[in-house]
């Protein structure tokens, strides 16, 4: 059994770690664009090049994959973190959010084509064939970890509803407010 418990300061805890998540994924799509020589703008959930910066097919290869990088970067230290060293509801909170994040940008993919989902189309596998590997990939991460210190059904309906519903606000504030960060 685990000490997984629905508290205020784990809901807490899952409002910073969508925040600090979002926050560090599009950094690294920024650093990305601007260490590729590109004027880049960041905002709460996007990051783009100033209008008239036409980046190469590469460049803007590497700059979708940045992000994503880092994002499953987090899911596996997370993972890996609660593996060794016992339950700790702040590993979950970040090894969960990066499935999640990656998952929604695959779902917004049948829109718009997201970071994964262009990397697909630009190594010709097709739109979502990295998106589902990679959401596949960090379920498993999720699932193993669940499995492991059996967290029951109302943790993680608790889990998922929480990272939802806050970044659905994050990104309802960009689309809203439109501020750019950096």
């Amino acid at each position: 059994m685990t000490q997984a418990k629905i508290t205020f300061q784990y809901i807490l805890t899952i409002a910073i770690v969508v925040f600090v998540t979002w926050i560090i994924h599009e950094f690294a799509h920024w650093a990305t664009g601007e260490l590729l020589g590109h004027d880049t703008t960041m905002r709460l959930n996007g990051t783009h090049t100033v209008y008239g910066d036409h980046e190469t097919r590469w460049h803007s290869t590497f700059i979708s994959a940045a992000g994503p990088i880092i994002t499953i970067l987090q899911g596996i230290l997370a993972f890996l973190f609660l593996k060794r060293k016992g339950w700790n509801s702040v590993a979950y909170a970040l090894l969960f959010m990066a499935f999640y994040m990656r998952f929604l940008a695959g779902i917004v993919s049948y829109i718009r084509p997201n970071d994964e989902a262009r990397i697909s189309e630009f190594l010709g596998l097709g739109t979502y064939t990295l998106p589902l590997v990679v959401s596949a990939f960090l379920f498993f991460l999720v699932y193993r970890i669940s499995k492991k210190y059996a967290l029951n059904w109302k943790f993680q309906l608790t889990t998922t509803l929480a990272v939802m519903v806050f970044s659905s606000l994050l990104i309802m504030a960009d689309q809203y407010f439109k501020m750019i960060i950096l």
